[in-house]
């Protein structure tokens, strides 16, 4: 059994889109109700825009002691330079809120959605996209300066510049959730890497002890020897630049579900006996530990935080089945003395997953009609290493 370190974090994540409900000024809640739109609607999501007190208590009551969420820039800025007061003083409770709790608030700036007008005016490619970007982080400065001392600049910048071939027409997801991803965008990476340094130098000049980084989402790529090189090609564009970019950040997160496999025709579907989940992924809580060794390979002396990592399923006992499998390959990596500094599930709650209210990753059950929160035995279970500190 593996000791944890004694500043380890272990909480949960979620994202604002997600669990807010009626972020009505965001570009994702504009494609949901367009004409003809086959993405199901956020609506009220977890009404966790009035209810984050509650979810915070069961967090920390659970045991847990870090709570990673966004600041939702559409509320921020619901039109070109109006910037909302209340939606400020909003997140800076949220984070005060976590602290009193006992919770470190780990706060993401950008996690998917843009404002409207952003995208209108041409999203990631207009020409004042990180200026745009960088003003709506000074803004957001005295959230930060409520008490956060980690800060995601941008959720999966690799999964925002695919997202954007998608949902522009280019290219579609491949053969459903389990499909094989296709490449980024290469003017939308360029953009994304630009507007996270230029939030990093921001921020560090702001404050010199916040920790500034990304998360990544990464595909845990492998392949037989015949698939070497488009596994190796394919690693290289979905997840390895997006890894180098954070070579000067205080920490990289890493976010990791199940892997990619490849062979001489291409990506490898799992046999028809092998386990998936209910987005259609392959069981593989193996992913975690790959994934946070090839980044520290990547990266060295670059601290690495696990932003995101979970399952969806309906078996919670296989949910904690996976999260142990997980949390087993994390524990060597420990061991072997990779410098990982916590983990973060995904997610918190059961909540709204870009398009699809199927899926359901959450350590706590939320009721779409009353919104009553109902815990799992996997939050207590996850709780109970976060109070005692060691590994399963």
């Amino acid at each position: 059994m593996t000791l944890l370190p004694t500043r380890f974090v272990i909480g949960a994540s979620t994202s604002a889109h997600q669990t807010e409900g009626n972020n009505v000024a965001s570009d994702w809640w504009a494609l949901e109700h367009a004409d003809g739109s086959p993405m199901a609607a956020s609506g009220d999501a977890c009404d966790s825009f009035e209810r984050w007190p509650q979810d915070m208590d069961i967090a920390a009551a659970a045991g847990l002691n870090a709570y990673r969420f966004s600041i939702e820039w559409a509320r921020i800025e619901p039109a070109p330079g109006q910037w909302s007061a209340a939606a400020i003083d909003h997140y800076r409770r949220m984070v005060q809120g976590a602290r009193e709790r006992g919770l470190e608030p780990i706060v993401t700036l950008h996690h998917f959605t843009n404002p409207a007008w952003f995208a209108r005016a041409g999203g990631w490619l207009a020409p004042d996209a990180v200026e745009r970007f960088t003003a709506y982080v000074e803004t957001v400065l005295p959230v930060l300066d409520a008490g956060v001392s980690r800060v995601v600049t941008i959720n999966e910048p690799n999964m925002v510049a695919i997202m954007h071939r998608v949902l522009t027409g280019e290219v579609t997801l491949g053969s459903g959730l389990g499909g094989l991803l296709p490449l980024p965008h290469e003017g939308v990476r360029d953009v994304l890497i630009a507007a996270h340094g230029a939030a990093r130098s921001l921020l560090r000049a702001h404050r010199g002890d916040l920790a500034v980084g990304w998360s990544v989402a990464n595909q845990t790529v492998q392949w037989t020897a015949a698939g070497a090189e488009q596994g190796r090609a394919y690693r290289a564009a979905v997840e390895d630049v997006w890894l180098s970019a954070a070579v000067h950040d205080d920490f990289i997160g890493v976010q990791a579900y199940t892997r990619t496999v490849f062979d001489a025709d291409g990506k490898v579907e799992p046999e028809a006996h092998v386990a998936r989940t209910t987005t259609g992924w392959e069981y593989y809580p193996e992913a975690l530990g790959e994934s946070i060794r090839h980044t520290a390979d990547l990266l060295p002396g670059v601290p690495i935080l696990v932003t995101e990592n979970g399952i969806s399923t309906r078996s919670d006992e296989q949910r904690i089945a996976y999260t142990t499998g997980a949390l087993q390959g994390l524990g060597a990596c420990l061991d072997d003395g990779i410098d990982v500094r916590g983990y973060l599930h995904w997610s918190l709650l059961d909540n709204y997953e870009w398009g699809n209210w199927e899926p359901t990753f959450g350590l706590i059950a939320v009721d779409r009609t009353t919104f009553a929160r109902t815990p799992k035995p996997s939050l207590a279970w996850l709780g109970e290493i976060a109070r005692t500190g060691r590994m399963p």
